[in-house]
């Protein structure tokens, strides 16, 4: 690992990587990459950064196109997150999936990249998608020795408690709000071993209050009528929040 002397960084996934939920002032997606190519920047002189991660996207749309796309840039380091989208779907197949990752890691090796995956957020705390949390874990252990395997080095977000509190999520409880972001741009820059950074694990947040059954159901309603029903409906028409949406940073530039 070349520690802190990366100059070429391209983030490739979905939403997560995109940044919603994590706003620059001009209203455009900012996040956990953005946010963590900005320490790199500070600390190295010549630094670019490319982000050509498109919301609403499944693993091997990432890889059939962003991947490429990656390579053209000629990265020192690349961050590749994706697989959420497709857990979220009953019936997935952890293997192939798994399969997919692991030749896309490879290539990026090949080239000379260093990268960096990221585990799933244990999902316990989500009235609906906690469904998917066998599958998660699988595709978690699957991503770890991916990592091993290949040379890569992970984010494990599985294991970042902070993560389970709504205070670090969206309304939408499907993507991150910026104290989301910020922690997990802390962390992986702590995976990267950049120092003085900052932790991700500070301020710890004081327990909520427990709510009553009532009140969570009516909670987990509300956020069900205005959320997981448009996205069901866009999945049942064969749409995705992504398809008129292009990369952010398509190319690298200085950040």
């Amino acid at each position: 690992m070349r520690s802190m002397t990366w100059t070429r960084y391209v983030a490739i996934g979905d939403s997560f990587t995109e940044g919603i939920g994590d706003a620059h002032p001009d209203g455009t997606p900012r996040g956990w990459a953005d946010r963590a190519a900005e320490a790199l920047a500070a600390r190295t002189g010549g630094f670019a950064y490319a982000n050509l991660a498109v919301r609403g996207k499944l693993l091997g749309q990432i890889l059939e196109r962003q991947l490429p796309e990656a390579l053209a840039l000629k990265p020192d380091l690349v961050t590749v997150s994706g697989g959420g989208n497709d857990l979220l779907r009953p019936g997935t197949d952890v293997d192939a999936l798994a399969a997919l990752m692991d030749a896309g890691v490879a290539e990026l090796r090949a080239a000379g990249a260093d990268v960096v995956l990221f585990t799933g957020i244990d999902p316990v705390n989500s009235a609906v998608i906690r469904r998917t949390r066998g599958r998660v874990a699988l595709f978690n252990e699957m991503l770890r020795a991916i990592a091993v395997r290949r040379g890569a080095h992970v984010v494990d977000q599985w294991s970042m408690d902070v993560l389970h509190d709504w205070r670090c999520w969206s309304v939408d409880r499907l993507h991150m709000n910026p104290e989301g972001h910020r922690r997990v741009a802390l962390a992986l820059l702590e995976a990267l071993g950049v120092a003085d950074a900052g932790d991700w694990r500070e301020p710890a947040l004081a327990p909520l209050p427990e709510l009553s059954r009532g009140a969570r159901l009516l909670f987990d309603a509300r956020w069900a009528r205005g959320y997981l029903a448009p996205w069901i409906g866009r999945r049942l028409r064969g749409h995705s929040s992504g398809d008129a949406i292009t990369a952010k940073r398509p190319g690298l530039t200085p950040f």
